[in-house]
């Protein structure tokens, strides 16, 4: 299908896969700063934000709308970076279009996901219904975070309750949670009932990666994203102290930072190689 995608910039392509739930729009903690120097498409997945669907579909959908979209923008070979979902979305583009992908930037996530939760109690659900509505309201302000956000469960996707990531929560992160789909969904948790492990396969990636990880994430823990980065042939990692799942938007500076450097010590070999000829 085709996806309502968010284009920035200008130069290589970066192809920037949101979470579940998320959007595009999710994405701008990235996209924002590196469209200064990249061209920068960042999707609503099928059955996420604008790009809705009532019908049924499995992961495998998702890679197919994937290369659809790099052939509408005429773009042979690309920078993927993906947070969560977007980071097994992309070594899976790896794994099956490895001539597509010129490298990848993994964020919070694993080959080989696993997470360690606390079971949600109805109180949990319930302060963070009042904490989402009071944060959409006056997103970021400090009576709301202490009194219901740090009660919440967003104290398991976030270890510093800052301001920022308050405002992220309550302009990108709720109305992408709004708009996710029952399909998108079901794809998800159905992929994750079978069992899903690519770490074997992830071994054959020759490509340069990058693996971001926060040492507090409860959603896909910080030692399954070690786990993936050891296995990566060619894979830096940065794994920061007191962040969480969405570490983003705690500390984006730092990863911004991170990420800039990284892409200057492994430049694109032949620039013009993005484009269809």
């Amino acid at each position: 299908m085709r996806l309502h995608t968010r284009v920035q910039g200008s130069g290589f392509p970066m192809l920037c896969l949101h979470g579940h739930p998320g959007s595009g729009q999710s994405m701008a903690v990235f996209t924002d700063a590196l469209s200064n120097q990249l061209k920068t498409i960042a999707p609503d997945l099928r059955g996420y934000g604008r790009s809705q669907t009532r019908q049924p579909f499995e992961m495998a959908a998702h890679l197919e709308d994937l290369v659809e979209l790099l052939d509408t923008h005429g773009v042979d070979q690309c920078w993927v970076l993906g947070w969560s979902l977007g980071g097994i979305l992309a070594m899976e583009m790896a794994l099956q279009y490895p001539e597509r992908v010129r490298g990848l930037i993994l964020v919070a996530t694993a080959a080989h996901p696993r997470g360690n939760h606390p079971p949600v109690t109805w109180l949990d659900n319930l302060n963070t219904g009042i904490a989402s509505l009071l944060n959409r309201a006056v997103p970021g302000h400090p009576w709301v975070i202490k009194t219901f956000g740090q009660r919440s469960l967003y104290r398991y996707l976030i270890q510093q309750h800052t301001p920022y990531a308050y405002r992220q929560l309550a302009t990108a992160a709720l109305p992408a949670y709004l708009q996710t789909s029952r399909q998108a969904t079901q794809a998800l948790y159905g992929a994750l009932r079978a069992g899903y492990n690519r770490l074997p396969q992830v071994r054959a990636l020759t490509m340069p990666c990058l693996m971001l990880c926060g040492d507090s994430d409860r959603h896909i823990t910080s030692e399954a994203s070690v786990e993936t980065a050891e296995t990566l042939p060619r894979c830096d990692l940065r794994r920061y102290p007191q962040v969480a799942h969405l570490f983003p938007w705690e500390i984006p500076d730092q990863v911004l930072a991170d990420i800039q450097s990284w892409l200057k010590q492994n430049p694109p070999h032949d620039l013009q190689s993005s484009r269809r000829r």
